[in-house]
């Protein structure tokens, strides 16, 4: 997970998309693009991968916390801007050195995440939750997978799903697209535990006082082991072009249209 030279000097620099913190061995990274549900898009990435580099790197960060501003932790991909309607921003994160694979990018840091889940997730947004060690989630939010109610299929955050949730539940997620209850997500294993929004942080601030008082090396060591037996089986560069297929489809564009458009899509099967 190498995509930058150097990532040393992380609070020198200018983050137009994403927040950090560190504190007590603890690295927070917050999204910070509540205008637009925090949806994901290349700038973005590029920022989230540098500082998971950054703190993949620095030995006195033994945890990494994820959350978001907003009622809607992740809306998924920004498409529009993934076609280059981005706009101005400052942002001074350099430029990878090679393609970021989000689906590999949370599994490569190799040191507990705790992902604090206060706010509806879509789509791309379950790379979050697959990706992290800990899920900590309200019991009010939703959970939804609409890909193919507009013409496209969620590869890649397939592949991330079946690293923790029976294949056959997130076959049928996939194929229907629906909003699965939280109380189900949990009993598959998708979110480790179910919170109010009294006691979300506690249950947070206890999960890291365990954490802390083992070793963070010998956990380092041991999640380098984990992500080493499963990423034998990886195929996300795959997995990519078969979504860049999808996405030229009749269908796709049908579905896209008739979603702006807030009407039933007409679908083909071309």
């Amino acid at each position: 997970m190498n995509y930058y030279h150097n990532t040393s000097e992380i609070h020198k620099q200018t983050f137009a998309f994403i927040e950090i913190e560190e504190s007590n061995h603890i690295f927070t990274i917050t999204l910070n693009r509540e205008h637009k549900k925090n949806a994901i898009h290349p700038h973005m990435l590029n920022e989230l991968a540098f500082a998971l580099q950054y703190a993949k790197e620095e030995k006195n960060i033994w945890i990494i916390i994820f959350q978001a501003k907003g009622n809607v932790f992740c809306a998924g991909a920004d498409l529009k801007a993934f076609m280059g309607n981005v706009g101005e921003f400052n942002s001074s994160i350099p430029s990878p050195n090679q393609e970021i694979l989000i689906g590999e990018l949370f599994n490569k840091v190799h040191k507990p995440i705790i992902t604090k889940v206060t706010g509806d997730v879509y789509a791309g947004g379950f790379f979050f939750l697959a990706g992290a060690t800990y899920v900590v989630a309200n019991e009010n939010i939703t959970l939804g997978l609409p890909e193919v109610k507009r013409g496209l299929f969620p590869f890649q955050v397939m592949a991330s799903l079946l690293r923790i949730m029976p294949p056959r539940k997130v076959l049928d997620w996939c194929i229907r697209g629906y909003n699965l209850p939280v109380q189900k997500a949990h009993d598959f294993g998708l979110i480790t535990h179910i919170a109010t929004s009294e006691n979300i942080n506690n249950i947070i601030e206890n999960l890291i006082e365990e954490i802390q008082q083992n070793s963070p090396s010998a956990i380092k060591l041991g999640l380098e082991a984990f992500d080493h037996i499963q990423s034998a089986e990886s195929q996300h560069q795959y997995l990519i072009k078969m979504l860049q297929q999808t996405i030229m489809t009749q269908d796709a564009q049908e579905g896209l249209l008739a979603f702006k458009q807030k009407r039933k899509p007409n679908w083909k099967g071309e």
